[in-house]
């Protein structure tokens, strides 16, 4: 969304990274000025997905760029507005899902009912909205919540590299054998 609304040419957000940039013109946008369904509301797992989001707001920049006149790539008057709307039903979804998630591991006594916490981790974790969201599910549940400090909420991937490199270090089962391969921490 945030490369779609070209947020890198915003005066605010031109160094910021595209979920930071959403987040931090969110703070000041009317999220009520567009109202995007929910995701998956059909499918009662705890699957998430965006596309179908993703596509929703295409059609809004599309619709609101024809309607100020301007080219793709151009900042829209309302991309506030729309940063506020996605940020909040990004939170919604997530929120949902994972109540869902969490309501499972209950009925199916995967969690102890005591000490049940639930972690939340990679970029998404570094968003104070869906945190505090995730925050409010936690304690009505009666769960702990536990996230990383903003600045080693990074990109999932570098996550999973990284898990990976420890779990090869210590002989987990990543590969059969580490001859003849050469890893950095990096």
């Amino acid at each position: 969304v945030a490369r779609r609304l070209s947020l890198r040419k915003h005066p605010e957000c031109h160094s910021m990274a595209g979920g930071k940039a959403i987040e931090h013109l969110a703070q000041t946008g009317n999220q009520q000025q567009h109202t995007f369904r929910l995701p998956m509301q059909q499918y009662r797992n705890c699957d998430f997905s965006f596309s179908g989001l993703q596509n929703l707001v295409n059609k809004v920049i599309i619709q609101k760029e024809k309607e100020e006149g301007i080219r793709e790539g151009e900042i829209l008057s309302c991309a506030k507005d729309i940063a506020a709307a996605v940020q909040h039903t990004v939170a919604l979804h997530i929120i949902q899902r994972t109540y869902r998630a969490m309501l499972f591991c209950i009925k199916n006594s995967i969690l102890s009912s005591k000490n049940a916490t639930l972690v939340v981790s990679g970029g998404v974790a570094s968003n104070q909205y869906i945190r505090k969201g995730l925050q409010t599910l936690a304690d009505a549940n009666n769960f702990a919540l536990l996230c990383p400090p903003p600045r080693l909420c990074t990109d999932n991937g570098v996550m999973i590299a990284w898990n990976g490199i420890e779990r090869l270090r210590a002989g987990l089962g990543v590969l059969h054998s580490t001859d003849g391969i050469r890893y950095e921490p990096k």
